[in-house]
């Protein structure tokens, strides 16, 4: 209990510092959102203020700092400047997307890269190992934005079976075909992310499989006579779960960032094409908004990481 305690206090400590860099290094920034309106002849001094009024701007940079702080705890992270929406109503109409795509991306990934990860670490210097190590080495090396556009023109344009962009082709009263329709057109985007992602985590399985296949408990184990199952199930699994999990832990925040390449070539409304079009524009708001979730999900990914660790081994607790 008094861990986890220090655990939590430990993501507010950190949350607090990030809050103070982020919101420095924004207002920091040359230029801003408003830096076409002073450049307006048209737009007058008083019209100006009131504007930065609207917004808080008027005050000294410490009360709007404290201010912002105060509303991040009812998670009211202003005003955008781009569409005088809340911050909070804009990150939540494109969170779902994002968090669909990169949920089901991510549990694939670490599906597929588990089962071929051990497979060409058992089969080492053969051909199915030489066979999932040449995938793996294309998929690392495979640009996102590259893979996408040779999608689109082999599945969308010469075969026709899936579409270009967006999101839908029919509208919401359909029902359930609606949703048929969304998924139909997130085919080529999440199979994009998939594939992508496999190379660096089969290498990485594939690596600790090897590390724990030379080991002398494993050794020990071949020794004893035990089955291949239990072989696997007893010693390759409980060794490989950990520093998989670490990383899982960390690719937490990847959740709701979006990609920013993806979602322009597919058009599709997501966090990452909100982040872009927010830093292009200097929508400072909602910039600040998604810095601070990240940074949250990121402490809070490493803090259940590390809990899920202490639970598979409680030799790692430290009194």
């Amino acid at each position: 209990m008094i861990k986890l305690f220090k655990k939590i206090s430990y993501i507010f400590f950190m949350l607090f510092l990030i809050s103070i860099i982020s919101f420095l290094a924004i207002h920091a920034a040359p230029n801003s959102f408003f830096a076409a309106g002073e450049l307006n002849p048209n737009m007058t001094e008083e019209a100006m203020a009131a504007l930065k009024a609207v917004y808080g701007l008027d005050k000294p940079l410490f009360e709007q700092y404290i201010d912002w702080v105060i509303n991040i705890f009812s998670l009211n992270f202003g005003i955008s400047f781009v569409t005088g929406q809340d911050v909070s109503s804009e990150i939540l109409k494109r969170l779902p997307i994002t968090l669909t795509m990169n949920l089901i991306s991510l549990i694939a990934v670490f599906v597929i890269s588990l089962y071929l990860g051990i497979k060409s670490a058992l089969n080492y210097r053969k051909k199915t190992d030489y066979i999932i190590r040449q995938i793996s080495l294309v998929s690392f090396s495979m640009p996102s934005f590259y893979l996408a556009l040779l999608f689109i023109i082999f599945f969308s344009l010469t075969l026709n079976l899936f579409p270009i962009a967006g999101l839908h082709s029919v509208e919401p009263k359909n029902g359930f075909l609606y949703y048929i329709d969304m998924a139909w057109h997130l085919v080529l985007p999440i199979g994009v992310m998939i594939f992508v992602g496999l190379g660096s985590m089969i290498i990485y399985i594939r690596s600790l499989t090897l590390e724990i296949l030379k080991s002398d408990y494993y050794y020990f184990a071949l020794s004893r006579g035990l089955k291949r199952r239990e072989l696997f199930r007893y010693y390759i699994l409980p060794n490989l779960f950990p520093p998989i999990i670490t990383l899982l832990g960390l690719s937490l925040p990847g959740l709701i960032g979006g990609s920013v390449i993806l979602e322009s070539i597919f058009a599709i409304e997501g966090m990452g094409q909100l982040f872009f079009m927010s830093a292009l524009s200097r929508d400072y708001p909602v910039i600040m908004g998604i810095l601070m979730i990240t940074a949250f999900l990121t402490l809070l990914g490493n803090m259940t990481a590390d809990l899920i660790l202490l639970r598979l081994n409680p030799y790692m607790r430290r009194e």
